[in-house]
């Protein structure tokens, strides 16, 4: 099963129908925990249970259930996605470990997907929600968010704190697993776009890693939207560069024409690897403006931005 995803807004909507809650700066996780065992799955559907061990003691609570959430690595009270990157990275089980004691995660949970055998997928958000406080999942490496009804207040306060956004959602939207869905509109604080990398560029007298040409999803192909440079200095660029020097291909695999000043120097690979970039927006010519590298998203795949439309 896919998790459920949020539509972009621009304004938070208002009325009854409507409840609210922090969007965390975290990775989705599906907690599926049955006969005792725990399976973590990722966004994509990459299991990862082995990366985050601290929450294996989920599976003790109750014999069958599936619960959706965010896990974060929470720094001074706030998550800090630079702190979680290190830790989703670790599949060898005895590193986890450690990285466990150490710098443990929270697992955010906000909606409960199954329980003790059945399917509440057709429910409403508020029968699930009231299930999932009955269940009263409050232990150190999990909890249950509370959620708001003046979503406006919700906006400013996580401006105020430094949290990410809000998401919205509709009191009577059953779960819609996989689907991006109009019940559940999410407002983040800053213009992220989750892109695909299609080429790179060493820094100016240098082997070092300087700008990364970045595409999006087009009619048929991957379509350029831009070079991205900053943001890739030290140990974030070092680890990309790794993670893309096995994948050179001969050509570009761009669809649309990539200019001469950006394409020069290029070194092309295959379009597996997804980022995150924060940009002013798009130009007239859809190219992201002044954009910057955020972090690197192995919890995505190329695949899954033709599947949403977003990341």
């Amino acid at each position: 099963m896919r998790p459920m995803l949020a539509t972009l807004t621009e304004t938070v909507p208002t009325g009854d129908e409507w409840v609210h809650e922090v969007k965390w700066d975290g990775m989705r996780l599906l907690a599926d925990a049955k006969g005792g065992g725990l399976t973590l799955t990722s966004r994509s559907g990459r299991d990862v249970t082995a990366t985050f061990p601290e929450l294996v003691p989920l599976a003790d609570l109750y014999d069958d259930m599936l619960l959706d959430g965010e896990v974060v690595a929470l720094e001074g009270g706030r998550p800090s996605f630079g702190a979680l990157a290190e830790r989703m990275h670790l599949g060898e089980r005895r590193a986890a470990a450690r990285a466990a004691v150490a710098r443990p995660v929270t697992f955010m949970v906000f909606d409960l997907v199954r329980l003790l055998g059945q399917d509440l997928t057709g429910q409403p958000w508020h029968v699930r929600r009231e299930l999932l406080e009955r269940l009263e999942l409050d232990g150190p490496r999990w909890q249950v968010p509370a959620t708001h009804d003046d979503g406006e207040g919700l906006l400013a306060a996580t401006v105020e704190q430094g949290l990410e956004g809000v998401v919205s959602k509709r009191r009577t939207s059953p779960y819609a697993p996989g689907r991006r869905s109009p019940d559940w509109l999410k407002l983040p604080h800053r213009d992220t776009t989750s892109v695909v990398v299609c080429g790179w560029r060493p820094e100016v007298d240098g082997d070092r890693l300087g700008a990364v040409l970045v595409g999006r999803p087009g009619e048929k192909d991957w379509q350029f939207v831009g070079r991205v440079g900053s943001g890739l200095a030290g140990r974030a660029g070092a680890h990309l560069l790794t993670r893309l020097r096995p994948l050179e291909v001969g050509g570009s695999p761009f669809t649309t024409e990539v200019p001469r000043e950006d394409a020069v120097g290029t070194t092309w690979v295959e379009p597996e690897v997804v980022i995150d970039v924060a940009s002013l927006g798009r130009s007239s010519g859809g190219r992201l403006r002044q954009p910057s590298f955020q972090r690197l998203r192995t919890d995505l795949t190329a695949a899954d931005l033709w599947e949403t439309g977003d990341g």
